[in-house]
């Protein structure tokens, strides 16, 4: 009898500690996801300021009046940007007239790798900035390409098919009119190749580009 007693209680305290455990997990699950929606909605937020901040330091707010993070065109994956997933352009206007735009560029051939450049057109074809978004350039070397260790990308500002005949849309090194870096050629090769496409795919595609209705523009 009091064995049957004692197994009882052991058993009343297994499941009391199963339903504790239970309750505790439930509880926990539901802090970890409410942390979680917290933490990506901050993430998601903090992501936009900084690009809205790379945007305005190549398009000034002053250029433009309407909100730049509505009038969006979506571009599927094409070879001319080398994007592997649909990008985003973003277009600015005043009073209803295109200013410039900007999208994502993929230079697929840096010396280790992928680098992902912010380059933002004028509408008549100028370069009004090109920024490093991510890269794998050797320190001390390939990343000249950054602003805070060179102004070497600044040199784009400016530039456009109108004023660079093709052949100097190429480093000096290959007889064309962009520096490359002491040490480092592979790195600002790869940039201006890719910058050099941008304006072309731009070229072809300027009205489309700008036009609102245009939801999946192709190639």
């Amino acid at each position: 009898m009091i064995a049957l007693q004692k197994n009882n209680t052991v058993l009343r305290n297994m499941v009391f500690s199963a339903l504790l455990l239970t309750l505790f997990s439930l509880f926990g699950g539901l802090i970890v996801e409410r942390t979680y929606t917290l933490t990506k909605a901050r993430i998601i937020e903090n992501q936009r300021e900084s690009l809205l901040k790379q945007l305005n330091s190549l398009i000034p707010p002053s250029q433009y009046d309407n909100d730049i993070f509505q009038d969006i065109l979506q571009l599927p994956p094409n070879s001319s940007l080398h994007n592997r997933v649909n990008s985003s352009v973003f277009r600015a206007r005043k009073q209803g007239k295109p200013i410039a735009l900007a999208f994502t560029v993929t230079a697929p051939d840096g010396y280790n790798g992928d680098i992902t450049l912010l380059m933002a057109i004028y509408y008549n074809g100028d370069i009004a900035g090109v920024r490093v978004i991510s890269h794998k350039e050797t320190p001390g070397l390939g990343d000249k390409i950054e602003t805070r260790h060179s102004h070497w990308i600044t040199h784009f500002n400016g530039k456009s098919l109108y004023n660079l005949t093709d052949k100097q849309w190429r480093v000096k090194k290959d007889n064309g009119y962009f520096d490359q870096f002491t040490g480092a050629t592979i790195t600002p090769r790869a940039v201006v190749k890719a910058v050099y496409k941008a304006l072309k795919f731009y070229k072809q595609n300027k009205e489309l580009l700008f036009t609102p209705s245009v939801e999946n523009h192709h190639e």
